[in-house]
């Protein structure tokens, strides 16, 4: 007679245990990755940029491996309600992952630019914002881990301050730029790197959305501009 846990089959447990796993792990290099991308570009570290678009591919694999086992799980398993939700989450996250890895390589890929010319001052912004994001990132996936829907719903909640740090530092780029023509390139690249850590932060919402989803049955509402409640809809 098989071993019973939560399920008939406990080695249906112990994959999806191998999931969750898999997601962590991946979350984990790609919140690292983000905080090397920006510290390389604060310290104009080519070295350790390099480290993160190589980082990469570790990332891009594992999400191959949460695939196969996801797929896997669906075929063998057959699961039902919250355990199929959870498959789905599991697979659709990974994807969001690997996209936020993609977004910290782009990043890093920009290092070089910024260890070639003068520092510029809205740079500073930088730093900060990429903190918020990458804490976002780390709740979600801890949100995802646990099934903790209540974290999920405060994590969308963090993306207002993201939003805010980018049209600041956008406003502050225009100005440097029409003062000084000289700060057009790196204001420009800047630009780019503050609107990826934005998507992070939109990504790190999206896994926060499907969390709360998987753990609940129901979908989080859109959130009115300028509002901060949220309010659970029923999916149909």
């Amino acid at each position: 007679m098989a071993t019973t846990t939560g399920h008939t089959v406990k080695a249906f447990d112990d994959d999806l245990d191998e999931l969750r796993a898999l997601i962590s792990q991946m979350g984990g290099l790609a919140e690292a990755a983000i905080a090397d991308a920006v510290q390389a570009l604060a310290r104009k570290d080519t070295d350790l940029a390099l480290r993160v678009i190589e980082g990469d591919k570790k990332i891009d694999q594992i999400e191959v491996d949460v695939e196969r086992l996801a797929v896997r799980l669906i075929a063998l398993r057959a699961p039902m309600a919250d355990d199929l939700r959870e498959v789905v989450a599991a697979l659709k996250t990974a994807g969001v992952i690997e996209r936020i890895g993609d977004y910290a390589k782009n990043i890093a890929k920009r290092v070089a630019i910024f260890a070639e010319s003068n520092p510029i001052a809205p740079m500073t912004i930088v730093p900060e914002m990429a903190r918020v994001v990458a804490q976002m990132v780390k709740s979600a996936l801890d949100a995802f881990v646990a099934r903790d829907a209540e974290l999920a719903a405060r994590v969308r909640e963090r993306d207002k301050t993201v939003d805010d740090f980018y049209n600041s530092l956008f406003r502050t780029l225009l100005t440097y730029m029409m003062e000084n023509p000289n700060n057009i390139t790196a204001s420009a690249h800047l630009l780019f790197i503050a609107k990826n850590l934005e998507r992070i932060g939109d990504h790190a919402t999206n896994v926060a959305e499907m969390v709360y989803y998987s753990a609940t049955g129901v979908y989080l509402d859109e959130r009115e501009k300028g509002g901060d409640s949220i309010t659970p809809v029923k999916a149909g």
